[in-house]
């Protein structure tokens, strides 16, 4: 009879050990898959980028310095290695906040503003943007699903064993997150 209390026990424990491990299993790969979306909604936009560079080449006054540095981030955001998180979204940071320039440039241009191609490549970039965004939401929050479990016990015990290792947050830059300055003129405006 105690014999197959202890059996039981070591099949009850096993199978609770099993549970644990997989739900653990699948919170890496539920953070994996998340980033896994970061990367395509990238990828979608740096192969937007040329289309954009040669549509706004096409403007013969327009800033080659603007269209340069588009360029550069480009070719290094698809060279960085894709485990190094936080260098690629640096590189996506900086591309976004280039491109922003390049929009702020074409204002100046009629001809380029009235373009048909140029205002869908900036509705698709703009959608791609909000999609980035959205991908980031996503990948910390599974980020911080999966790392609660890795400190969450009886988990903890379980992951230290399989030496799962948690997920680096993707964070802000410092200089996004610093307070706009607002001014007024002497009307208020």
């Amino acid at each position: 009879m105690i014999g197959w209390i202890i059996v039981g026990i070591v099949v009850v424990l096993a199978l609770l050990w099993v549970g644990i491990y997989n739900g653990l299993v699948q919170a890496r790969m539920r953070t994996q898959e998340s980033w896994s979306q970061i990367d395509v909604q990238l990828k979608r936009r740096n192969d937007l980028i040329p289309n954009l560079v040669e549509t706004v080449k096409g403007s013969a006054k327009f800033e080659q310095g603007t269209l340069e540095k588009v360029v550069s981030l480009r070719n290094a955001l698809t060279q960085t290695p894709t485990d190094d998180h936080q260098k690629t979204m640096a590189l996506s940071d900086q591309l976004t906040n280039s491109l922003k320039s390049v929009f702020a440039v074409a204002e100046s241009y009629p001809d380029l503003k009235a373009s048909n191609q140029y205002n869908k490549l900036m509705e698709e970039l703009t959608n791609t943007e909000n999609k980035i965004a959205y991908s980031r939401q996503l990948f910390n929050t599974t980020t911080a699903t999966y790392n609660t479990k890795l400190q969450s016990f009886p988990t903890n015990f379980v992951a230290k064993i399989h030496s799962f290792k948690p997920s680096e947050f993707l964070e802000t830059p410092a200089e996004e997150r610093e307070m706009v300055s607002v001014s007024f003129d002497e009307r208020g405006l």
